[in-house]
């Protein structure tokens, strides 16, 4: 028995005697391992796509530092460029407040760029402007013309100009380079 393992290994050494192991060597081999290791690597990189696609969508859905953020019409519409009428005199009177106090307010009106009409109108009536103010300031009380209300003072007197003086044209806003109201 010996002899026969040893003449099995001799024709082995040999290379007679029984089967050699087939080998799969060349291309024919390496291919299907190429191709398994490039469809696991492309699995990989289509999962780890979906996992941060999915990550980025939850988070931007919960998160509110990326929501859009209202802005207010003050900054997005540009605003009109007027000119200004500033030849009128300065008002002085005094409040209807039971112990009067002094106000003097030097108002400058403006209208829109290149409106020669306006400008005229407000030139021709600048007598009747001054009255106008000089009766609307001698109306209010010294609380009224406080420095809280002087938005609501300007509407008042930009719309008793255009609806009671001015007929051909429109002032479009009405400023105040000086304000006092002084209580005796």
């Amino acid at each position: 028995m010996a002899d026969d393992n040893a003449a099995a290994d001799l024709g082995d050494d040999l290379g007679g005697g029984g089967e050699a192991p087939a080998k799969k060597g060349g291309l024919k081999g390496a291919f299907p391992a190429l191709l398994k290791w490039i469809l696991i690597a492309l699995a990989a990189v289509i999962f780890i796509i979906t996992v941060v696609f999915i990550a980025v969508k939850l988070m931007t859905k919960s998160s509110s530092s990326n929501t859009a953020i209202p802005i207010s019409e003050e900054y997005t519409t540009q605003r009109e460029e007027l000119e200004w009428y500033t030849s009128l005199d300065q008002v002085r009177t005094q409040t209807s407040d039971p112990i009067a106090s002094s106000v003097s307010v030097q108002v400058v009106l403006g209208y829109k760029k290149d409106d020669k009409q306006a400008s005229s109108e407000i030139t021709a009536r600048r007598i009747e402007i001054i009255d106008y103010l000089r009766r609307y300031f001698s109306s209010k009380t010294a609380e009224e013309l406080g420095p809280g209300r002087e938005d609501e003072i300007k509407i008042e007197i930009r719309e008793g100009i255009n609806d009671n003086i001015l007929s051909n044209s429109k002032i479009r806003s009405v400023m105040f380079t000086a304000k006092d109201v002084v209580s005796q």
